[in-house]
């Protein structure tokens, strides 16, 4: 079997809720596009995975992806995953680790069809399902937090996670509306975006470890390791970082010798694929620490992660991340949790994604 065929489909995304999560993570205009990525073979069997989101919009880099990896994939073993995800990566200074993980996800979605698994079974899981938190976007008010938290309990879900307005004084104010309404056993996290100094990350901290959440993400900027393994001198709460920078395995290890973090995170368009995050799950198991899987950005990024997560003794919960209408769009058989709070894997083989493909065509731009 060898790959005879790389196309990328854009196509135009409308209709997207306002969404905001950082300063440099908004999107205000309701549209973006997304990019449908077939990797033929010439067993008949096709490998898919979109490019692209709601806050990063497939044309940004689909001609990354045509360029340099398209030559590359063409007349390949689709299986050969290992050598192939090797010479992508030492291609990402030219074409970037999101369209390196749109190609590595379409070839997990061929090995699971080439081997008639779904692809959580394909990876060795114990488990078809996985409890999920909703990860909220910066709200108006404190009120308006508390009040979507206790409609996410109400509902079953496991957790919440609370993207706060990224104002200390204001964040510990919801914080503590948050825990007041859920109550003291509902499972709360902060994740705080990079946006405080280290005292103020310190104070954050003692006013949510008080609050009995259960992790600090993000508090500091992403490359201040230095500030990192000082904060988790300070703090008992579990400290989780390593989302960003992009970067593949080899990014993860000073975390780890420097004592940075508690957590290890990851998803597929910022570490490169499944095939990094999956090395880099077992690395984080080695040291007995947790690997939390980020967002993956679409609908098609998030059912693979659903699989993965699924195959990882070391993940507690799935993030889906709010609101839905920001994060899903051109898949029928979109992640549904149930009213245990848990998400479930497609059982088809692959990735199990039903695209939308009359969606795909009716909103085409350029085909790649």
């Amino acid at each position: 079997m060898k790959i005879d065929a790389v196309e990328l489909i854009l196509f135009r995304w409308e209709g997207i809720p306002p969404t905001r999560y950082h300063p440099a993570s908004v999107n205000l205009t309701g549209k973006s596009t997304l990019g449908l990525l077939r990797i033929g073979t010439t067993d008949g069997i096709d490998g898919y995975a979109f490019l692209g989101s709601a806050l990063n919009p497939a044309d940004t880099d689909a001609g990354a992806l045509v360029r340099f990896l398209k030559p590359l994939l063409m007349g390949k073993d689709p299986l050969a995953r290992e050598s192939l995800h090797a010479a992508m990566r030492q291609r990402q200074r030219q074409c970037g680790l999101r369209v390196i993980g749109a190609c590595d996800t379409a070839l997990w979605d061929i090995a699971g069809k080439a081997a008639g698994l779904p692809l959580y079974k394909l990876l060795g899981a114990g488990r078809s399902s996985i409890g999920a938190y909703a990860s909220s976007q910066i709200l108006d008010s404190r009120e308006a937090f508390a009040e979507e938290a206790a409609r996410f309990k109400a509902d079953g879900w496991k957790a919440y996670k609370i993207h706060p307005p990224q104002n200390p004084d204001e964040d510990i104010k919801v914080c503590e509306a948050v825990r007041a309404r859920v109550g003291d056993d509902y499972p709360l996290m902060l994740d705080s975006t990079w946006s405080y100094s280290f005292t103020d990350a310190v104070r954050v901290g003692r006013a949510i470890e008080r609050l009995g959440f259960k992790w600090y993400e993000d508090p500091l900027n992403e490359e201040d390791i230095y500030g990192y393994v000082k904060l988790r001198q300070k703090l008992d709460i579990p400290i989780m970082a390593t989302e960003y920078p992009f970067g593949d395995i080899g990014t993860y290890a000073v975390w780890i010798t420097e004592r940075a973090t508690d957590y290890l995170r990851g998803d597929i368009p910022v570490k490169g694929g499944l095939t990094t995050m999956l090395k880099t799950a077992h690395l984080a198991e080695a040291f007995h620490m947790t690997y939390e899987v980020h967002h993956g950005g679409n609908s098609l990024n998030n059912l693979a992660q659903l699989h993965f997560a699924c195959a990882l003794s070391n993940t507690t919960w799935f993030e889906v991340l709010l609101p839905h209408g920001a994060h899903k769009y051109g898949v029928v058989n979109e992640i549904e949790i149930d009213r245990d709070g848990l998400a479930h894997c497609p059982d088809t083989p692959g990735i199990g994604a039903e695209i939308d493909f009359d969606l795909v065509k009716r909103m085409q731009v350029a085909v790649l």
